[in-house]
């Protein structure tokens, strides 16, 4: 008697947030594919769900959980038997985003992700999956960095490289990463670490993300090589905190030898490095983004603010004048590099004067990008807690002054490129022949992009090019002739 093979279990895995959660959806969509399971794009043909949360604010939250709600409606008339979150704010909240929210059959924490496929398995089969009580994740890491390189704890996007053979043999295509691609651009994240060891007073990510942990090189440099053998071009090296790497493995300045090793790897046009804290900020770093062929001259500044009383409040250090310096330490070798920042206004205690003085600092620095937030209290951070809490309607129009002034600086900045020849990585070709990609100076999905005229061009390339005029902060520009 024959039997009738049984089709694999399709599923999903739709990704909210940042670069970082992107990987850690990729490390999952690989151990379920090596679970059995088919992957499919659309969660409208998955049996099974994996929304992959983030949870940094209130903004982000809402977006998740209307996620959650509209995978959970598929169940009604489609396909779709199992809706399961996952993902940061997963692991913030729990057992009480469980409860909060029933049209989900599971809330999986960081601990599921080794056994991602068994979990979501017994999901489907009826099981009830108790969900975790959240806890603090840096206390579950020795105190000393040192000390963290020996511990089991599961980290999301760590995952060692393994050998596609057994022992002894040498695998024919290089170690398997335990990553899966769910995109097909040629720009991908590459985790250098997680989790940070600053206590900034008003962000919650450390809590939930863990304490800091490097990745090891090795096996940075065998997923950059299989990224490169899966078609991507550029390296956007992502973190909680890229000025720290190496910290934990004996060597702060391990990121300035990684970075020729990364820009080398066959296959790769470009590395760029994100998530930069100021105050860590080194001369020998600068020199390597700066001077190292195919590492972008990009520079991911989170200076949160400028006046000195706001930054101490925040447990941040730094100034105007500082900051400044800084920048001007990076254009000293770089001219035309990129840099970035995000700042916050309406902090407890902020006065007009600290307004006044983060927009000197604005003003001066000719940043490329500026990102504004308003501020809002975070669950379970010290600032929740601080006296001197501004009226909304103060923080919206702190909020709006400062995005105007910012909305204005970064225009001006872009037209300061006019003229400029840029190094353009495609990452468009629309059917009416629009051709766009971004240059060195731009961080992908936030910083603008280049459309590039008077070209053909396939996703991919890298076009040299011309900014002849410009349109906010994206830039247009001529090929140049190819010689």
């Amino acid at each position: 008697m024959t039997t009738t093979p049984t089709a694999p279990t399709t599923v999903a895995v739709v990704t909210l947030g940042c670069a970082r959660n992107e990987v850690d959806s990729e490390e999952l969509a690989a151990r379920l594919a090596d679970g059995g399971f088919q992957l499919v794009d659309d969660a409208a043909d998955a049996e099974a769900v994996l929304v992959n949360t983030c949870g940094f604010v209130e903004t982000a939250k809402k977006d998740s959980v209307d996620q959650l709600l509209a995978a959970s409606d598929l169940k009604e008339d489609g396909k779709t038997r199992a809706v399961v979150a996952v993902g940061c704010m997963a692991e913030r909240y729990g057992n009480e985003l469980a409860e909060a929210l029933p049209e989900a059959d599971a809330v999986l924490g960081f601990d599921d992700y080794p056994d991602i496929a068994s979990r979501v398995q017994s999901i489907l089969n009826g099981q009830q999956h108790v969900p975790h009580t959240p806890r603090d994740r840096r206390k579950l890491l020795p105190i000393s960095p040192a000390d963290r390189a020996a511990s089991t704890q599961a980290i999301p996007g760590h995952a060692n490289a393994e050998p596609d053979l057994p022992e002894g043999l040498a695998p024919a295509a290089g170690p398997r990463v335990h990553r899966r691609r769910l995109g097909s651009g040629p720009l991908a994240p590459l985790k250098l670490a997680s989790g940070c060891d600053r206590r900034c007073t008003f962000c919650a990510i450390p809590r939930f993300r863990g304490a800091f942990v490097s990745r090891k090189p090795a096996d940075i440099l065998t997923e950059a090589d299989w990224l490169a053998r899966h078609g991507v071009k550029e390296l956007f090296l992502v973190s909680e905190n890229s000025t720290s790497y190496g910290k934990d493995l004996g060597d702060l300045r391990l990121l300035e030898r990684l970075l020729p090793d990364l820009a080398a790897t066959d296959g790769i046009e470009r590395v760029r490095v994100s998530y930069l804290q100021p105050a860590e900020m080194r001369p020998g770093l600068i020199d390597a983004m700066c001077q190292t062929e195919n590492v972008a001259p990009y520079f991911d500044l989170s200076f949160q603010h400028a006046s000195n009383s706001v930054l101490r409040r925040m447990r941040r250090f730094g100034d105007t004048e500082r900051f400044l310096a800084l920048i001007e330490q990076v254009r000293a070798q770089q001219p035309e590099a990129g840099i970035r920042s995000n700042v916050i206004v309406g902090f407890p205690g902020e006065t007009e004067d600290d307004v006044d003085e983060l927009c000197r600092f604005l003003t001066e620095a000719r940043l490329d990008v500026v990102g504004v937030f308003g501020y809002s209290d975070e669950d379970g951070t010290e600032a929740a807690t601080y006296d001197g809490k501004l009226d909304q309607d103060e923080i919206d129009a702190r909020y709006a002054r400062v995005t105007e002034l910012c909305e204005e600086l970064t225009a001006q900045r872009a037209e300061d490129r006019i003229g400029q020849e840029l190094s353009v990585l495609i990452e468009s070709v629309d059917e009416d022949g629009t051709i766009e990609g971004r240059a060195e100076h731009q961080g992908p999905d936030v910083d603008g992009t280049v459309r590039i005229l008077d070209t053909t061009a396939a996703v991919g390339d890298l076009v040299r090019a011309r900014a002849i005029d410009a349109d906010g902060v994206d830039l247009i520009a001529k090929a140049e002739a190819r010689g």
